[in-house]
Parts: C-alpha cells; structure tokens; sequence
C-alpha cells in the first residue's frame, strides 16, 4: 500500500495544539447551548453536561476565564465574552458543515453526528470550505 502522508513531526505537533484547543471549544459551545435553554448557565449545568466533577468544571472555567473567553464571579452564573461567542459560534457552524457533508457521503444521522463532534477540532479551514462547497454543489 502506498504511504498517502509524511510522517513529519510538524503535523504531529499541529494535531495536539488542536487537541489542547478541544476542551475550549466544547465548554464555550456547551455554555452557549445552556444560556440558550436555561437563560443562564452555572458550574453544575456544566457538570451535568460533561459527566465530570465540579472541580473539573472549576478548573476550566478559569482557564476560559484567563483567556478572556468568559466571566463568571463565585457561586454565580458563568456567561461568554464576545470572544467567546464568536468561538462557540465558529465551532458550531464546522460542527454543522461536518455534518452535513458526512450526511452528504451517505453516512446514517447518529454516526455523523457522531464523528462530526470529534472532527470538528481538527479539521483545517481548507478542508472545511471544500466540504461546505461540495454541500452546495450537490
């Protein structure tokens, strides 16, 4: 078989700092989607969502909160900046482009929504715009 990719360690190092990135994305799109539902949206919420303890939830709040992606002040309710809504807003439209496209391959609704939550921290802006065109070409 023949090798379609170098093995070269820039890309490697590429793929982890989108990982580190991961974590961000889904707590800002999560807060987003809470907000929506609930008005405001609290440490426990968060907890609830992810499956993980508060301190958890604590830890990556600050993280979010130092780079400025939220604010949230003690025993209060957590809410985006305007720099954490144009990311959650921006994660969630490749969510919605990955999506579709996988539903464009023929792929069943559960699993592309399935995979599309995990390949939407990876993918490249090129890639992402080849697949939005290919969606409304077809």
């Amino acid at each position: 078989m023949q090798r379609t990719r170098s093995r070269n360690p820039v890309y490697f190092k590429l793929s982890h700092n989108r990982r580190s990135t991961e974590m961000i994305e889904d707590y800002v799109e999560a807060i987003q989607e809470i907000i929506r539902e609930k008005k405001e949206a609290k440490n426990v919420d968060l907890s609830k969502y992810f499956g993980v303890s508060n301190a958890t939830v604590n830890k990556n709040i600050k993280r979010l909160i130092k780079e400025k992606l939220a604010t949230s002040e003690k025993y209060r309710s957590i809410y985006l900046t305007k720099k954490g809504m144009d990311l959650a807003d921006k994660s969630n439209a490749r969510h919605e482009i990955l999506y579709k496209f996988l539903i464009k391959l023929g792929v069943s609704k559960k699993t592309a929504e399935e995979d599309s939550e995990g390949m939407e921290h990876h993918i490249s802006e090129e890639t992402l715009k080849l697949m939005k065109s290919f969606i409304a070409s077809s």
